[in-house]
C-alpha cells in the first residue's frame, strides 16, 4: 500500500478514492483496524463527490508506530494529510476507537475540518460522570482492564488475541467477538461488509500488535483535548444495542460536543449502526460544506 512520509520522518500507509476534485472524507478506523476501506463507505462517498482517505493509525499495518502517542496526536497526521492532498478543508469520520481521533481533528484544526461524524465512537474513560467500561461485553471488560495494568499486561492480553485475527475470516469475527455483538450485528457480517472488515483486521495485525496496543493505552488516558475544544459541527451515531461502545458514550458525547446533534438509533449496533446508517450519516457531513 502506499507510503506517506511524515515531517518527524514516520510512515503512514493511506489509500485514497474518489474523485480527485472532491473534498476528502479523512475516515478513522477502528480498534484494531487498519487502511483498508468499506467498500459500502467507499460507494456512498464517491455518490457525494467525496474523495475517501483512509490510512492506518501509527503501528498499524505499514505505518511506523509514535509510542506514547495520546489520542490529540492524531490531528497531526491528519493536517500532513491535507498538505499531501492539497486540501484547505476536509470532513472527518471515526468510528469505534476512531471516533475520538476524529473529534481531535475538529479540535485542533478547526480551519481544516468542516465537520466530524464520530460513528459508536467511545466518550473518555476520565470523564467523572460515565461509567466508561459499563454495559460492554465481557472481552471489553478483560482487554481495558489489561489496559489499566499497564502495557506489559495489555501486550500480553493483545498478543493471544491477536493470532486469531491474522488469518481470520467473517465468521471468524463472530466466533472470536462471541460476548461483543448482539444480533443486529451478526446479522451484517455477511458477504461483502463482513469481508472488509475481516481484510482490515487481518492487515492491523500483520506487522503486530503495537498499533492497537498504543490505541487501547491512549484510550485509557487523558486525550489531550476537552469536548469543550471541539467547535465545529458534529454528529454522534450510537446504536441502543452496542456491545462494544455502549450507546451511554453516544448520549455522554452528544450532550458534551458544544455543537453536537445525536442519533440513538434504536435496534442498532456498532457494526449495524455503521452500514446501515451511512447514508443519512455523510448527507449530514456534506451538509457542513
Amino acid at each position: 500500500m502506499p507510503l506517506l512520509r511524515t515531517p518527524d520522518g514516520r510512515d503512514l500507509d493511506v489509500l485514497v478514492s474518489g474523485p480527485e476534485d472532491g473534498v476528502p472524507l479523512l475516515f478513522h478506523h477502528g480498534t484494531p483496524a487498519s487502511s483498508v476501506p468499506l467498500r459500502a463507505w467507499s460507494r456512498a462517498a464517491q455518490e457525494r463527490g467525496l474523495r475517501l482517505v483512509t490510512w492506518s493509525r501509527p503501528g498499524y499495518g505499514s505505518s511506523t508506530r509514535r509510542p506514547g502517542r495520546r489520542v490529540v496526536d492524531d490531528a497531526d497526521d491528519v493536517a500532513v494529510l491535507l498538505d499531501h492532498l492539497g486540501a484547505g478543508r476536509c470532513v472527518t469520520a471515526g468510528w469505534s476507537g476512531g471516533g475520538p481521533h476524529a473529534l481531535a481533528a475538529g479540535a485542533r484544526l478547526p480551519d481544516r475540518v468542516a465537520g466530524v461524524l464520530t460513528v459508536a465512537g467511545a466518550a473518555p474513560s476520565t470523564a467523572p460522570d460515565l461509567d466508561f467500561l459499563a454495559g460492554m461485553g465481557e472481552q471489553n471488560h478483560e482487554e481495558f482492564g489489561a489496559a489499566y495494568a499497564g502495557e506489559d499486561a495489555l501486550r500480553a492480553y493483545l498478543e493471544r488475541d491477536a493470532e486469531g485475527l491474522r488469518d481470520v475470516s467473517a465468521d471468524g469475527i463472530v466466533a472470536a467477538m462471541a460476548s461483543l455483538l448482539p444480533p443486529a450485528d451478526r446479522a451484517v457480517l455477511t458477504a461483502e461488509f463482513g469481508e472488509d472488515l475481516a481484510a482490515a483486521l487481518r492487515e492491523s495485525v500483520r506487522t503486530g500488535v503495537d498499533g492497537w496496543l498504543d490505541d487501547d493505552l491512549a484510550l485509557v488516558r487523558d486525550w489531550g483535548f476537552a469536548p469543550d475544544d471541539v467547535t465545529v459541527p458534529t454528529f454522534v451515531w450510537q446504536g441502543s444495542d452496542d456491545l462494544m461502545v455502549p450507546p451511554a458514550h453516544g448520549r455522554w458525547l452528544a450532550s458534551r460536543l458544544p455543537r453536537a446533534t445525536g442519533h440513538l438509533p434504536d435496534g442498532e449496533g456498532h457494526l449495524s449502526v455503521a452500514l446501515g446508517a451511512v447514508g443519512p450519516m455523510l448527507d449530514e457531513l456534506v451538509s457542513c460544506l
